[in-house]
């Protein structure tokens, strides 16, 4: 079964950095390419529709930070009716880890590494074969790092059937990333300042979305595994 992650963050992972959060997460779809191109597809033609209200560049990034809430509604809303998505997220507390973070690189694959171990796993079939195929915010990750990723995940999960490949993105160019984008935001906004994306986070199909807090184990939002054999949603 391949699975499509795409991936960003939101917040500071520098150990000089003084924000009390770091987030990592995205969306994950499950099945053929055509699934992953239909969530990327239904965001790319609202998120046009948003832009040309704005009398904005067409091919200018709307960043999530200059959306309006009711933007916000409207993407997820559609987004979370699409079967085979299905979001996550882990948002790892600064303030109660006993460790500075030295290198942010490192601590990003260890943050991935979590995320499927916290959010992502717990929702697959068990005793399965998975072809991962992520997609990631560049981040102005430098050239002799961008096959860490890949190297760490296979050797960490090298006694399950799992195959791994990462490639990263610029946000600007790839609607897939800029979704990302949004939903871990929307999770990491949670826990910075809740109000301001209260009215987002209350519109969630809990069952279509998974965050964990780090450390402690906190998970709130879908526990049940996928199943991968019976539609759980009306396709949009």
């Amino acid at each position: 079964m391949k699975i499509y992650i795409y991936l960003d963050e939101s917040g500071s992972i520098h150990m000089n950095s003084h924000t009390n959060h770091f987030a990592i997460g995205g969306y994950m779809v499950y099945g053929e390419r055509y699934a992953s191109s239909k969530v990327i597809n239904k965001y790319k033609k609202i998120n046009k529709k948003h832009k040309k209200h704005r009398n904005m560049d067409i091919t200018k990034e709307l960043k999530t930070r200059n959306m309006t809430t009711n933007e916000k509604i409207e993407i997820i809303e559609t987004i979370q009716k699409i079967e085979n998505f299905y979001g996550c997220a882990i948002v790892f507390d600064k303030t109660h880890m006993r460790k500075r973070i030295s290198t942010s690189n490192l601590f990003f694959n260890y943050g991935v590494k979590i995320l499927f171990q916290d959010t992502i796993l717990p929702l697959l079939p068990e005793n399965e074969s998975y072809e991962f195929v992520l997609a990631i915010d560049n981040r102005n990750i430098s050239v002799g790092d961008k096959d860490d990723l890949e190297k760490f995940l296979q050797t960490t999960y090298c006694y399950y059937d799992y195959t791994f490949s990462v490639t990263y993105y610029d946000s600007a160019s790839h609607y897939g990333i800029q979704l990302a984008d949004l939903i871990v935001n929307t999770m990491y906004m949670r826990s910075k300042d809740r109000l301001l994306v209260e009215p987002v986070l209350n519109m969630l199909n809990i069952n279509k979305f998974r965050l964990n807090l780090f450390p402690g184990y906190k998970m709130c939002g879908r526990v049940k595994k996928i199943d991968f054999k019976t539609s759980e949603l009306t396709k949009v």
